[in-house]
């Protein structure tokens, strides 16, 4: 078995295809697996042609191939919700039946696992800042439990290998993220407010834009998944990465506008059921055992994220 393989499910999504191009830097052998339910070629197109990388069209709910990985990296799950609620049983399934399909694999390789979990586990918050020993305010009946409830399970099954086999797993809590290659279509905050803003279109805000989020850099949380990963030992838990800069999602778009120059205008719609009301992460746990804490100001992301967006944009003018 090499010992410079890496196998990332997920690994043509958003956070995926950024873990890809980082192992490949660091000269690992890439075997990148994807369903492309809601991943993407163009992701990984620059890349495919790169010595050492493989792409695997496959479902993790099947079972891994075959490529004996010294470490794997688990970021197969839909992450918007508007994705994840066109098929909420795959979505849970996903991180149950994958989740434990990677264990088993990882177990049979003897591979260190990074599991990509989520701050939704905290689900709509009585706490704030959350830390990752509040145990949550979630809901397992209502249109959001396939993602809140699924990832909890995957966490539950990464804990239990680690308990029962002695594996190394390592277990992320990410943030709200943003960045290049996210899908423009995909239903989250960013994405939508840059791409309305661009075309001109009006700026959907939910419960008046009051609830709370907190952005991070894709750049940034893909260090701090490095720096876990890269770490001699695994930490004990899970451990949160993302911004702490919190703000209103009212406060996002009036950003987005100034950045855009944008004359959209805003617009009010009900808050949807479950929707957290707040979101803000406490990184204490990453900044003192990794020495991680994001660098990237929220302006100079979204001056990138635009950047990519108006190529997307104009390149869909273009096509049509």
């Amino acid at each position: 078995m090499s010992n410079q393989i890496a196998l990332v499910t997920g690994g043509a999504g958003f956070l995926g295809s950024h873990v890809c191009e980082r192992l490949l830097a660091e000269g690992k052998d890439v075997v990148c697996v994807d369903n492309l339910m809601t991943g993407r070629r163009e992701n990984i197109a620059h890349l495919e042609n790169q010595a050492g990388f493989s792409f695997v069209e496959t479902d993790i709910r099947d079972g891994l191939p075959e490529a004996g990985a010294h470490e794997v990296w688990n970021l197969a799950c839909p992450a918007s919700p508007p994705r994840y609620q066109q098929d909420p049983i795959g979505t849970l399934m996903i991180n149950v039946i994958g989740t434990a399909n990677v264990l088993t694999a990882a177990r049979r390789w003897g591979a260190r696992v990074f599991q990509a979990s989520t701050s939704e586990v905290y689900g709509d918050p009585d706490v704030s800042p959350q830390s990752e020993s509040y145990r949550g305010s979630t809901s397992c009946t209502g249109p959001r439990a396939c993602y809140d409830e699924g990832k909890r399970a995957a966490e539950t099954l990464c804990f239990d290998h680690i308990r029962e086999y002695g594996m190394d797993v390592r277990v992320v809590r990410i943030f709200n993220t943003y960045g290049p290659r996210m899908d423009p279509e995909d239903g989250r905050v960013v994405s939508n407010f840059i791409v309305k803003a661009l075309e001109g279109h009006p700026l959907e805000l939910y419960g008046e834009g009051h609830q709370t989020r907190s952005f991070c850099y894709v750049d940034d949380l893909v260090e701090g998944f490095f720096r876990l990963m890269r770490n001699p030992h695994p930490l004990d838990g899970p451990v949160n990465l993302g911004n702490p800069r919190e703000m209103t999602v009212r406060e996002l778009a009036t950003i987005v506008l100034g950045l855009t120059s944008s004359s959209s205008p805003l617009v009010n719609f009900p808050l949807p059921v479950d929707d957290p009301l707040q979101r803000r992460p406490d990184i204490s746990k990453a900044k003192a055992e990794l020495n991680w804490w994001p660098t990237v100001s929220l302006e100079d992301g979204l001056q990138k994220t635009i950047a990519y967006f108006a190529a997307q944009v104009e390149a869909r003018k273009v096509a049509s």
